[in-house]
């Protein structure tokens, strides 16, 4: 019987991913393990060999988020530098498109969803920024001729290329691709190893995980890391010899978003360019009704700041609804922010009104590569525990 009992035990441990297999437990519930990924420390495994200066990432303090899922249009979620090669694509193409480099190819473009004679098109497509908080993908090292998938949190600071939508494709300094990551943001057990210590500043509410614009951007508004004063248009699929700048301390009304639905006040949001925030796992659905906004419709704020908003009960998707009640400032206690350009309402191609230059050309693919299914977090013993709680429904 006692041999029973232990046998019994082993396999609830094992099922509840206490045993190596999946993570830790947060709060007596099952975490997601993840791997912590620092900026500037080279991979173990990379597609790339990061010695050849692929990607060059830069040291930026995460920024605090309002939610931990961001759509890839949120105004400010990414940013630049006036240097404009972060990210040498053009050195990746060449290595991925060399016949020698054919296996390397197939796994790469094995996870992306993508033929490899579509490797040149794909990559066109793709736009170098670098991350301005602490992002959560699921990675790829490239191990016994194959993509092997494993869940990390990306250091802000790291340069990656994201596509038209705003989501991770893959991070410069080692070609490694990414996908979105899978699990609950807020329930994660993230490892420090390989090199990659604990970074100064690391924080559970900097924490986000991209998911796709809801529709494709012609180009992305970016802020510049060494100068937060400074905004930049990027149009997709360049690295940043065609930016075009704005002052992102020029400030913009709150809109009044009382009885629109969330989707129509969020679009109204990131169009003026302030960013989306919301309380609870995940956004609330496109039909739940705004009731509340704070700060208030007609509050002047700066490029990339929260406006929060309360909803009432939603009658569709998965998100949850949130009560009103009182915030805090805005979500930014960073760089300044401001609400000079528009970060697309996705189909807009007007200049932000702060811009002086023309509009940046549209997008030149016509279609988005097919979407990939994503493997399972793989497993270590995570060092340390960082679940994130979002606060009240923001935007």
């Amino acid at each position: 019987m006692a041999r029973k009992i232990a046998v019994a035990l082993v396999c609830v441990l094992v099922v509840s991913g206490l045993g190596g297999c999946g993570g830790g437990a947060v709060g007596g519930v099952h975490a997601f393990a993840v791997q912590a990924v620092a900026a500037g420390v080279p991979s173990l495994a990379p597609f790339f060999d990061e010695k050849q200066g692929l990607g060059q990432d830069a040291t930026v303090r995460s920024m605090p988020v309002r939610g931990s899922l961001q759509q890839g249009d949120t105004p400010g979620l990414y940013g630049g530098t006036k240097k404009p090669t972060v990210c040498d694509v053009a050195r990746l193409k060449r290595f991925l498109t060399d016949p020698a480099n054919r296996r390397k190819a197939v796994a790469w473009s094995g996870v992306l969803g993508i033929r490899t004679d579509q490797i040149p098109g794909y990559l066109d497509r793709l736009t170098p920024v670098l991350l301005r908080h602490d992002t959560l993908v699921q990675n790829h090292d490239y191990k016994k001729g194959k993509a092997t998938p494993y869940n990390s949190l990306l250091q802000s600071g790291i340069a990656i290329l994201v596509d038209a939508r705003g989501e991770p494709a893959a991070k410069c300094s080692c070609g490694n691709p990414l996908r979105p990551f899978k699990g609950d943001a807020n329930r994660i057990s993230v490892k420090f190893a390989e090199g990659n210590k604990k970074w100064s500043g690391f924080a559970a509410s900097s924490v986000v995980a991209v998911r796709p614009a809801p529709r494709k951007m012609e180009r992305l508004v970016l802020v510049d890391v060494g100068d937060p004063d400074r905004g930049i248009q990027r149009p997709v699929g360049t690295t940043g010899r065609s930016d075009t700048g704005f002052d992102t301390r020029t400030r913009h009304p709150v809109p009044d978003l009382a009885g629109s639905t969330f989707g129509e006040a969020r679009r109204r949001l990131v169009s003026g360019g302030l960013a989306v925030g919301y309380a609870g796992s995940a956004p609330p659905s496109d039909d739940a009704r705004v009731v509340a906004s704070d700060p208030p419709a007609g509050t002047e704020l700066r490029f990339g700041e929260y406006v929060k908003v309360s909803v009432a009960g939603a009658t569709s998707g998965g998100g949850t609804s949130t009560p009103p009640g009182p915030t805090g400032p805005t979500g930014s206690t960073g760089p300044p922010t401001s609400s000079g350009p528009t970060l697309e309402p996705p189909t807009s191609t007007a200049p932000p009104p702060s811009t002086p230059t023309p509009s940046p050309p549209a997008s030149s693919p016509a279609s988005e590569p097919p979407p990939t299914t994503s493997a399972p977090v793989t497993s270590s013993a995570p060092l340390t525990t960082t679940p994130t709680t979002p606060a009240t429904t923001e935007t």
